[in-house]
């Protein structure tokens, strides 16, 4: 498969925390991703950017936080975390670079 504009749409960047990291070691990784995407979407947004095979797509939703900021109500916005498990032999690399 190759990767289509709608792909990057819905795979926004990697989550790399110390849960995530945990989870990469029984072959998940973590992705924030579209809020309005879907699991199939997801899985198919992996498969052809990464060139691995998906087992399963867990998603949460993380509702934003009302803060203040200067005085003022404000609110952070909600985030969609996709947990990919990859199939036995499958790997992607999200080190940081550091």
């Amino acid at each position: 498969m190759s990767a289509k504009a709608e792909h990057y749409d819905v795979i926004r960047k990697p989550i790399i925390t110390e849960k995530s990291t945990m989870a990469s070691e029984n072959g998940a990784v973590v992705f924030e991703v579209a809020i309005d995407s879907n699991k199939p979407q997801i899985k198919e947004a992996v498969e052809a950017l990464f060139g691995v095979k998906v087992k399963a797509v867990n998603t949460t939703v993380t509702k934003g936080k009302v803060k203040r900021f200067r005085g003022q109500l404000g609110k952070r916005k909600d985030v969609k975390k996709a947990y990919v498990t990859l199939e036995e032999g499958n790997t992607i690399d999200v080190s940081t670079g550091l």
